[in-house]
């Protein structure tokens, strides 16, 4: 699966995959998105208050134990953790506010692009830009230090939760768990399907490291084609999926869960590229790794957590009307602070000139 008809194969799946879910019920244009379904999830546990965004999604049930099953049983677990864990949290947390700004992981993003929203192609551009800032970095010396080898409990405790949660989901303890009636938060695929969905996608994501920052940041580095063709694969099985189901809008206005504000969508996805790079890989990479065993992304997801709950207790988080004030002053002091962390990380060496076998995460 590691070659490169392995990860084409991945990337159709999941582009069709996603479509799939859209038809079974998901909100357009986001068959999986790891921003908003983490921004759901902790909503239905009460920790943000926004009624139509609340409701426990199992594709990221799904992504977290296929992943932690697939590098199970390939001995590929490993726990392991202690590179600059709060600094991970932090860019986590920031990474969720230029994606909620924008109103979509990376992932989404593509499966935008699928559904003809144009919007998206300026998240795209900025995205690329963000992880150009982020690969100047890398060259200067960007680094969050060595990770060590920790107790093996640390690693089962994410799927552990995950557990936890498919039992809230499916239980639904009145008064503790909270769902949307309305909004994109009451649109979801039936549970099981969906839970199938994202192990199926989780295992195929941890054989193949999908990643598209990754994808993006190989290329221009290295020119090398392996992840990105993954999330090409994506947008060609999502967009002969949405033709055939008649999902297909192509333009500006009037995009499902979009805004029409390129300035602010390029700069969020631009703020989401930049803290990806510095962490090593996308949200959905984060996911994975986190299944793996590695606490660092586990940290990473927790600020995510964080920023989502955030984002919307604090009218962070744009909407189909627009990004808020607030959100546009998130934004940039996020932009600021990644550009800190990124200045004072360098390595006190001579810049340091990435090379082909210099091993990055994503």
């Amino acid at each position: 699966m590691k070659d490169k008809k392995g990860i084409i194969f991945t990337g159709a799946i999941v582009g069709i995959i996603a479509v799939l879910l859209v038809k079974l019920g998901n909100p357009a244009n986001m068959g999986f998105c790891i921003a908003c379904f983490l921004r759901d999830t902790v909503g239905a546990l009460g920790l943000q208050r926004a009624e139509v965004v609340q409701y426990i999604r199992p594709e990221i049930i799904g992504l977290v134990l296929g992943a932690f099953l697939m590098a199970f049983g390939k001995k590929e677990f490993k726990a392991r953790g202690g590179s600059s864990p709060f600094i991970r949290f932090i860019l986590g947390f920031i990474v969720m506010i230029g994606a909620l700004m924008f109103l979509g992981c990376p992932l989404r993003m593509v499966l935008r692009i699928a559904g003809g929203d144009l919007n998206a192609i300026v998240g795209l551009a900025g995205f690329a830009a963000g992880i150009l800032v982020g690969i100047f970095f890398l060259n200067k010396g960007f680094s969050l230090k060595r990770s060590y080898s920790l107790n093996k409990l640390e690693g089962f405790m994410l799927p552990a939760i995950n557990i936890g949660l498919l039992i809230l989901l499916v239980a639904a303890p009145a008064g503790i768990i909270f769902f949307s009636e309305k909004g994109p938060g009451s649109q979801h695929a039936p549970i099981w399907i969906a839970l199938i969905a994202g192990l199926i996608v989780g295992a195929l994501a941890q054989r193949t490291r999908l990643c598209m920052v990754g994808g993006i940041r190989d290329l221009i580095l290295f020119k090398d084609w392996y992840l990105i063709s993954g999330f090409i694969a994506i947008l060609v099985a999502a967009l002969v999926g949405n033709a055939i189901f008649g999902f297909i809008k192509v333009g500006f206005i009037e995009q499902p869960i979009a805004h029409t504000d390129w300035l602010w969508n390029f700069l969020g996805m631009g703020l989401a590229g930049f803290g990806s790079v510095l962490l090593g890989g996308c949200p959905l990479r984060q996911l994975i790794l986190s299944g793996e065993g590695n606490i660092d992304s586990v940290m990473a997801v927790l600020g995510m957590v964080a920023g989502a709950a955030f984002a919307h207790n604090f009218q962070l988080a744009a909407s189909a009307k627009g990004p808020t004030l607030n959100g546009k002053i998130a934004v940039v002091i996020g932009l600021i602070v990644v550009f800190a962390i990124a200045y004072f990380s360098r390595e006190k060496t001579a810049d340091i000139k990435l090379k082909g076998d210099v091993k990055l995460e994503g």
